[in-house]
């Protein structure tokens, strides 16, 4: 038998079950029903790469329990390869939920319940398959990931696996409640900019790990580190995305929004795909931007990713 195919994507990070209200503008309290989906964010743009046809892998933890079965059947079922989704042994601490409150348009408060520790924050550099990330086409990690050991290391040893290759990308997913301090995730973020080629954020994530909420300064500091590509998402005020010699900024694509919380996962992995089809960077950036409202107007985040064709209809509908 020959070597398989290298993968379009590796992801490393969360991963967890959402538990979400099918009762919208009221809190949890008062909510009676709710409906279980496949989460967290490094797999939700596994998930979201997949729909775009990528040959996607995902490596985290789960623990032995239900909800950790119901991880590895459902990324597999989303197209994600679950080869690398380890189980945690003995009795450790059992595979996270998420509880957010849906307040459309723009408040959605998450409720992470990952203590004492998640599965996935005790993923070890041992536990890398550092070929397949080696030889993927992109390599995808979040900030999430830095904030406790073993993990830690575990993603500084993909680093070094990488050696800073081509399309190695930080997701600058910045959750306060998963850290001491913002000094602290500073500190891990500066470190890990010097080993990434790509970084994706909000204005407020810039500010943790480069002290800027500006765009456009906020993109020369990331460029300044060494990176290829950086690209800033601004709300309301659409997207910018800087290279050394290019600079495009995309306005938002309109959408009534029902939950904002899987849009940036949305974006990640349109992104993934359009720099993997080689398109230029207004396109990559437009069709990304579009695929992160799309989910915007949906209740779930994995599975409600868009294909390609729903993208590029959307697109062309704008036009």
């Amino acid at each position: 038998m020959g070597e398989r195919p290298a993968y379009d994507l590796v992801a490393v990070g969360r991963t967890g079950v959402d538990i979400y209200p099918l009762q919208h503008g009221v809190g949890l309290e008062e909510v009676r029903t709710f409906e279980k989906f496949l989460g967290g964010s490094a797999t939700n743009v596994a998930v979201a790469a997949a729909r775009h046809g990528r040959r996607v892998s995902l490596v985290t933890k789960v623990g032995q329990d239900a909800f950790g079965r119901y991880v590895r059947l459902e990324a597999e079922r989303l197209g994600v390869d679950p080869v690398h989704i380890g189980v945690l042994e003995g009795d450790g601490p059992p595979t996270p939920v998420t509880f957010c409150e849906v307040f459309p348009p723009d408040n959605f408060p998450l409720y992470f319940y990952r203590y004492p520790a998640a599965p996935d924050l005790l993923l070890e550099a041992s536990d890398l398959p550092l070929d397949d990330i080696r030889g993927a086409r992109i390599h995808w990690s979040t900030v999430t990931g830095l904030s406790q050991e073993p993990s830690r290391s575990a993603h500084f040893a993909a680093w070094e696996a990488r050696a800073r290759r081509e399309h190695t990308i930080l997701d600058l997913d910045y959750r306060p409640m998963f850290w001491a301090d913002p000094a602290e995730a500073r500190e891990q973020v500066g470190k890990a900019l010097e080993h990434v080629s790509v970084a994706v954020g909000n204005r407020e994530e810039c500010e943790v790990a480069v002290g800027e909420t500006d765009p456009h300064r906020a993109a020369d500091a990331l460029l300044e580190r060494g990176l290829d590509l950086a690209v800033v998402k601004q709300g309301p005020k659409g997207v910018l995305a800087a290279t050394r010699d290019e600079r495009v900024e995309v306005t938002p694509f309109p959408v009534e929004v029902v939950n904002g919380l899987g849009a940036g996962d949305a974006f990640g992995g349109a992104l993934v795909h359009g720099l993997l089809s080689g398109w230029d960077l207004r396109r990559v950036v437009e069709f990304a931007n579009v695929a992160g409202a799309i989910v915007a107007g949906r209740l779930e985040c994995s599975t409600a990713m868009p294909t390609t064709d729903e993208v590029e209809t959307a697109l062309r509908g704008r036009a």
